[in-house]
Formats: structure tokens, C-alpha cells, sequence
């Protein structure tokens, strides 16, 4: 103990001088991670940034890693680089004809001037805050021009593009950038509306369903009566070819219909003689 005291009364100054030196060099370094932005700002305006998004950047070539500041004269503003998500509350919004509809929607951005988002904004969850209200408006405006029925269809799709261009050009205001807007969900309001939906749609679905049917049965009697009209023409060629056949087909019919009746007790007499039985005689 008497030499570490000896060594400290000696060269206090020396140890203190490098302990200061660590702590300056220490908060002089920083780590810049691969998914964030680091603004650099120098007693109050941004001087410059590091890891700055560039877009197809390979990763590993972005900027990341080990920088430099000045201590006490320069602060890190750190910027998230990946996509965020806004998240709309869920509202009504009416539509072109007058429905009312319960959405749910969301948002993905990204922040691609960190600098500009910094004087507008501040921070990212501002970014954020900023875009919600922008979003509601640019939704409702444009579902309020299009129908219910429009939603359904693929006519949606080109209502989703046109609501992420309104809200990119809001966006760029701050810095970021719109990359999607997606419906989650899009319903009636519950009850007497949404009801009323539910039977319109069963209405359609049978009146639908009985007009299938009622083009089928017509089909198929078409269908029927050109078979029984191509049978009779195939009749016709075949007999009028050999006429002795047609008659003896037409009597082995006749036979089989008269004679060969299931669970009949009647009986039948005639003469040998007589015409009915003629093909029996053979020629």
C-alpha cells in the first residue's frame, strides 16, 4: 500500500491527466449501427450525418461503424433507418353513395433525409404523430369518391396508390418517405346498416342463383330437343334405307311392350293366323 501511495503522491497529475484523456477520447468515439441514422449537431444545427440511407445499398457499405464527434460541442441525433408503421385510428368514413364505413388502416414509412426531419420535426415519433392526421384526411377524401361495392373489387387497389401518393407528398415535407398503405379492415357499422347489407346481399345471391337455374333448365330442353331431332333424322336415314327392317324393329317393339309386362296376370289369345303376329312366321 505505501508504493501505491508513494506512486500517487508522485504522479498524480499524470494519472489524472490520463484518465481525462480516456474519458474525452471515449465520448469522442461512437458506434454507428447498421439500422440507424446519426445526425451530428453542432450547438444547434446539423453539421453533418453518418450511415445516411441510400437506396440498393449493400449492406456493409453504408457508413456504419466507428466515427468521431467533439465532445460538449457536438450531439448525436439518432435516426431510425428501417420501416416504421403509422397506424390510423379506426373511423367512419362515408362513401360515395352514402355508406358508412368502419376502417382500420395503416402506414409504412421511412425516413430518408434525416437532416430535414430534424428542423421539421425532431424526432421520429413526431414524424410519426405528423403523418396520423395526414393520413385520416387523405383517406377519407379519397374512399369518399369511390362506392362500397368499388372497395371489393380491384378498384381498391388503385385507390391504396392514390392514397400513398397524397400522403408521400405530405410525408416529404418531414424527411420521409411513403413506401405502402393498406386497409386492414373495411365493414359496415354494426347494426340496422349492417344488417340491412347482409339481406341485399342475400337477395342478390338468390335472384343469382334463379336465374342460373332458369338458363340451365332452357339449356337443357334445347339440348333435349335437338338429340330427339337428330335421333329422328338418324331413324328416318337408317329405315327408309331397308323398310322390311323398319317394320320388323317396329314389331319386336311392339311385342315387347305388349308381352313383356312385369307382374301382369292378363292373358292373351290369338289365332296364328293372325296379322299381329306375322313377324313370328318369318317370311
Amino acid at each position: 500500500m505505501d508504493a501505491i501511495e508513494r506512486i500517487w503522491n508522485d504522479y498524480k497529475a499524470a494519472v489524472i491527466a490520463v484518465i481525462v484523456l480516456l474519458v474525452a477520447l471515449a465520448s469522442t468515439l461512437i458506434v454507428v449501427p447498421e439500422t440507424k441514422q446519426a445526425v451530428i449537431v453542432r450547438l444547434g444545427d446539423p453539421e453533418r450525418v453518418i450511415n445516411r440511407f441510400r437506396p440498393n445499398a449493400d449492406f456493409g457499405q453504408t457508413g456504419a461503424g466507428l466515427s468521431w464527434r467533439i465532445p460538449f460541442f457536438e450531439t448525436v441525433v439518432w435516426v431510425d433507418k428501417r420501416v416504421l408503421d403509422v397506424d390510423m385510428e379506426r373511423q367512419q368514413v362515408t362513401s360515395a353513395d352514402q355508406r358508412r364505413l368502419e376502417v382500420d388502416a395503416y402506414a409504412r414509412f421511412r425516413v430518408i433525409d434525416p437532416v430535414k426531419m430534424y428542423e421539421t420535426a425532431g424526432t421520429v415519433d413526431r414524424v410519426s404523430e405528423q403523418l396520423q392526421p395526414i393520413l385520416n384526411s387523405v383517406l377519407r377524401q379519397e374512399l369518399g369518391k369511390r362506392t362500397f361495392a368499388s372497395l371489393l373489387t380491384a378498384e381498391r387497389g388503385q385507390a391504396m396508390a392514390n392514397i400513398r401518393q397524397g400522403l408521400d407528398r405530405e410525408a416529404r415535407e418531414y424527411g420521409a418517405q411513403v413506401i405502402d398503405v393498406r386497409i386492414k379492415r373495411a365493414d359496415l357499422p354494426d347494426g340496422a346498416p349492417l344488417d340491412s347489407a347482409f339481406t341485399r346481399m342475400a337477395t342478390a345471391r338468390q335472384q343469382e342463383a334463379a336465374t342460373i337455374r332458369a338458363q340451365g333448365q332452357k339449356n337443357a330442353q334445347i339440348i333435349r330437343a335437338q338429340a330427339e331431332a337428330d335421333a329422328s333424322r338418324t331413324y328416318a336415314d337408317s329405315f327408309g334405307k331397308d323398310p322390311s327392317f323398319y317394320d320388323f324393329y317396329r314389331a319386336m317393339q311392339s311385342y315387347d311392350t305388349t308381352f313383356a309386362q312385369k307382374g301382369s296376370s292378363t292373358s292373351i289369345v290369338l289365332s296364328p293366323d293372325n296379322e299381329y303376329l306375322k313377324q313370328f312366321r318369318g317370311k
